[in-house]
C-alpha cells in the first residue's frame, strides 16, 4: 500500500488497493498541473506586463554619445555666431559642464557625403552640440533619418517652442528654404510649419533687409517683427537716404541702440540723417511736491500732464492761455 501497510490478500481487497493507488497518482498529477498552470498564468501576466511597457517605448529611436567634432551645422541653420557668446550662453555651458553633458539630446541625421571629418548633420540643437564641443564633451543625441523638408519642419517647430529665436533668425531660415526650393511659396511653407502667412512675410522681410541696414544695429538679433513693414516701406520711399543713414549709424556702432536706429532710418527729410531726438519727461514741482510733468516725444511733440487736484475745472481755461501765449511767443520766434 501507499503507506507502507500489508497488502490485502482477498482479490476485492486488492482491487480497491489498486484503485486507491491509482486515484492518489491522479490527485498528485492534477496538483501538479494546477501549479503548473498557476506557473504559467503567473509567467503570461509577466510576459503582458512587460509588452505594455515596450509599447510605451514604440517609435522611440535610442541616444547615443558622439564626438561633437563629427557633426556639422545644418543647411538650414538659423543661429547666429551672437547666439554662441553671452551670457545665457555661458550660463548653458556651465549647466552642460554640471552635468557632465547635454542631458536634454540633440537631434541629428547622417550625411550621406564622402567628408571623412563630418559625419553628422544638425536638426536642432545647435547651441547644445556648441557648448559640448567648446566643453570638449560628447554630445548626447538621437540620429534620425530625415529628408529636407522633415529636417526643416522639426528645426522650425523646436526652435518655435523654446521661444528663443529672434525674428531676423526666423526670417534667415525661411529665406534659405525658399531659396532651396523646398516650398513653391510662402504661402505653401507658412502651411507647412503652421504659421501665420503675415507673421512668416515680415520674419522674410527682416531676413531680406540690405546688409548695410542690417549691419547698422547693434545686432541683427534685435531686430523686431513689428519694424518690418516700417523699414521696407522707407526703404521703397527712399532707398538711398535710408542706405546713407544706414552707413552712417554703422561708424557709431555701440554707442546707438536698436529703437534709436530704426527710429532714424525711418526718419524723412532734411539733409543726411535727421536728427533724433530721444523721448524725455520733466517733473513740474510747486513747493517741493509733483504737480505734474511735460514729456516730449521722440517725434517732437509734447504732453503736458496735471496732478489731480492741482488746478481746478475753473482754472483750466487761464491754463490753456498761458500755453497759447507760450506757443505763439515761440512761433513768432521762429
Amino acid at each position: 500500500t501507499p503507506d507502507g501497510g500489508a497488502r490485502p490478500k482477498t482479490a476485492p481487497g486488492a482491487m480497491m488497493a489498486f484503485a486507491n493507488d491509482a486515484r492518489s497518482e491522479l490527485m498528485q498529477e492534477n496538483d501538479q498541473l494546477r501549479a503548473r498552470a498557476s506557473k504559467a498564468d503567473e509567467l503570461q501576466g509577466k510576459l503582458e506586463d512587460a509588452l505594455d511597457d515596450l509599447d510605451q517605448w514604440n517609435g522611440a529611436k535610442a541616444t547615443r554619445l558622439i564626438d561633437p567634432e563629427r557633426i556639422g551645422r545644418s543647411q538650414f541653420a538659423n543661429r547666429h555666431a551672437l547666439n554662441f557668446a553671452g551670457v545665457e550662453f555661458e550660463q548653458l555651458k556651465a549647466e552642460i559642464q554640471n552635468a557632465g553633458g547635454n542631458v536634454q539630446p540633440i537631434k541629428v541625421r547622417a550625411l550621406t557625403s564622402s567628408d571623412e571629418t563630418l559625419t553628422y548633420e544638425i536638426v536642432f540643437g545647435h547651441r547644445r552640440h556648441e557648448a559640448c564641443r567648446q566643453l570638449k564633451l560628447p554630445v548626447l543625441a538621437v540620429v534620425d533619418n530625415l529628408d529636407d523638408k522633415a529636417l526643416f519642419v522639426e528645426m522650425d517647430r523646436e526652435n518655435r517652442a523654446r521661444k528663443d529665436l529672434s525674428a531676423w533668425e526666423q526670417g534667415a531660415m525661411y529665406r534659405r528654404a525658399l531659396e532651396k526650393k523646398l516650398y513653391p511659396s510662402n504661402r505653401k511653407l507658412a502651411e507647412a510649419i503652421g504659421v501665420d502667412l503675415g507673421a512668416l512675410g515680415k520674419a522674410l522681410a527682416l531676413a531680406n533687409l540690405p546688409e548695410d541696414v542690417v549691419s547698422a544695429f547693434p545686432s541683427p538679433l534685435e531686430l523686431q517683427f513689428r519694424w518690418a513693414k516700417p523699414l521696407s516701406d522707407a526703404l521703397s520711399a527712399d532707398p538711398n537716404g535710408v542706405l546713407a543713414r544706414a552707413r552712417e549709424l554703422k561708424t557709431q556702432a555701440g554707442r546707438v541702440g536698436a529703437r534709436e536706429v530704426f527710429e532714424r532710418l525711418i526718419a524723412r527729410g532734411g539733409q543726411g540723417v535727421e536728427p533724433f531726438n530721444p523721448p524725455i519727461s520733466i517733473q513740474i514741482e510747486v513747493a517741493g511736491q509733483r504737480a505734474g510733468t511735460v514729456a516730449v516725444t521722440a517725434k517732437g511733440g509734447a504732453i503736458v500732464t496735471i496732478e489731480p487736484g492741482v488746478i481746478t475745472v475753473a482754472e483750466a481755461e487761464p491754463l490753456a492761455n498761458l500755453l497759447t501765449g507760450f506757443l505763439a511767443k515761440q512761433k513768432g520766434r521762429q
